[in-house]
């Protein structure tokens, strides 16, 4: 139960809220407490003068008797003194502590609006007060006033009684509004799961309509994403294991029904010899397509090791031009460099050889006898830009998009004629973004292709493993 996410949110938004509640809460708690006893204290300053401005109009007897029998009805004590601090009249019998206030007392001050001389409600039984009798200019007496504390504690326990049901409706209600809120916090989470339980059991068919902007949103549609590439990709990964096992069983086929055929005892030396020429083309043919999954293999766990360093452009067209050109003139293919002078990339020289030398070769294998193929390098901007185009066969427009996939051939009934794989565009993809350069394809169906790899001119990095997805 502990281990619930909505019980873990709620009782750390409880205990939060709950902190600042009290802080709050404590604050004006004692706010109204001191302003309630400032208020007492005010109330029984200003009846003390009210009384002093009386005798100081008519300080007789019978005015100090009177003053006397109204305090005596109420919650209030009075004692009037004279100037010396003599006990003229009083409305109740004095306490201990009332003579000791008085005998704490500077009568020779004469405070012109009076003053608060005991303020320790929560210590005292009294609080008291001293206004001044001042007649013609004279100092004739005092008026003290006193009350008792109990009134001031009564209205204390009174305001915390309802601080106290404050606090717990407020508690309650607390607690129901984050129990509400972080169930929708985390109801969209747990729909989050089950679809992830649903993605471990394989199946990739995942929605999440959460119609919202937020974090929780993102997030939501980052899983749609997932289940969606993992479906793509599964279907994708079915069509490869398909395709492969189908380009090596063709070669293995061709293997040993050749291989059979030469073992016949009524079978010529020529024979022998042709079928034995043909075994060596499909085991060169099965040698070459399990090299090129192993290169893939490697791109997609990080584990393809390039070195970048500083190469002459211009050095690299010559060195894989003279490694294609006897195939080229074998076909009567006229093979074309130009490259800017001092033209710099910083790449792995022998994988990008490889990206020429595959690229070149779907240029040789689909270009008619007696066309150009043309290798281009030079300088755009802050780019540096490789463009091989030919003046072959051409690519359908429909099927551009997927001339990058694995095992994709675009005429798929001459593939073993041409003896390619679909391997080699797909390894020069991986190799030219592992560089942080881009691959596309331009073609004219029936008139010719053209490939452009762009670089962006940057610093050589350290040795290290790049791969792709």
């Amino acid at each position: 139960m502990f281990n619930k996410l909505a019980l873990k949110i709620g009782a750390l938004f409880f205990i939060f809220i709950l902190i600042v509640e009290s802080l709050l809460f404590l604050i004006l708690y004692v706010t109204f407490v001191d302003e309630r006893v400032d208020e007492v204290m005010a109330n029984l300053l200003a009846r003390g003068n009210t009384h002093s401005e009386v005798l100081e109009d008519s300080f007789k007897a019978a005015t100090l008797s009177h003053v006397a029998m109204m305090e005596s009805a109420s919650d209030f004590i009075v004692i009037i003194t004279d100037a010396a601090g003599n006990e003229l009249a009083h409305s109740d019998s004095i306490e201990p502590e009332m003579e000791d206030v008085l005998q704490h007392t500077d009568f020779g001050q004469m405070p012109e609006q009076g003053e608060i001389l005991v303020d320790e409600w929560d210590e005292k039984r009294f609080i008291a007060t001293d206004s001044p009798i001042t007649i013609a200019g004279e100092h004739q007496g005092h008026v003290f006033m006193f009350a008792e504390t109990a009134l001031i504690k009564q209205i204390v326990n009174h305001l915390r009684n309802q601080f106290v049901l404050v606090g717990i409706i407020a508690a309650g209600l607390t607690v129901v509004t984050i129990f509400v809120l972080s169930r929708l916090i985390t109801l969209p989470l747990i729909r989050m799961k089950e679809a992830t339980e649903q993605l471990s059991k394989g199946n990739n068919q995942v929605q999440l309509n959460l119609d919202r902007n937020d974090e929780l949103g993102e997030l939501a549609n980052a899983i749609t994403r997932l289940s969606t590439d993992l479906d793509r990709l599964k279907r994708e990964r079915n069509e490869f294991l398909s395709s492969i096992s189908h380009e090596l069983r063709t070669p293995l086929t061709y293997i040993k029904g050749y291989a059979d055929i030469a073992g016949r005892a009524g079978a010529s030396e020529d024979e022998k010899r042709e079928y034995i020429s043909i075994i060596r083309e499909e085991t060169a043919h099965l040698t070459e397509l399990i090299r090129q999954l192993f290169e893939l293999a490697q791109l997609d766990h990080n584990q393809f090791p390039i070195q970048k360093k500083a190469v002459s452009v211009n050095a690299l067209f010559e060195s894989v031009a003279a490694l294609v050109r006897p195939a080229f003139e074998d076909k009567n293919i006229t093979l074309k460099v130009h490259c800017q002078p001092d033209v710099t990339a910083f790449i792995d020289r022998e994988r990008f050889q490889q990206v020429l030398l595959n690229i070149l070769d779907n240029a040789r294998k689909y270009s008619d006898k007696g066309s150009h193929v043309t290798l281009l390098g030079r300088l755009e901007k802050d780019t540096v830009l490789m463009i091989v185009s030919d003046e072959g066969n051409g690519i359908p427009e429909e099927e551009l998009p997927m001339v990058f996939d694995r095992l994709y051939r675009v005429d798929k009934s001459r593939s073993r004629q041409y003896g390619g794989s679909g391997l080699g565009l797909a390894i020069a993809k991986e190799i030219v973004e592992s560089h942080g350069g881009r691959i596309a394809i331009q073609s004219d169906y029936g008139k010719g292709t053209t490939v452009r790899i762009v670089l962006e001119r940057g610093e050589p990095v350290a040795e290290g493993f790049v791969g792709g997805r």
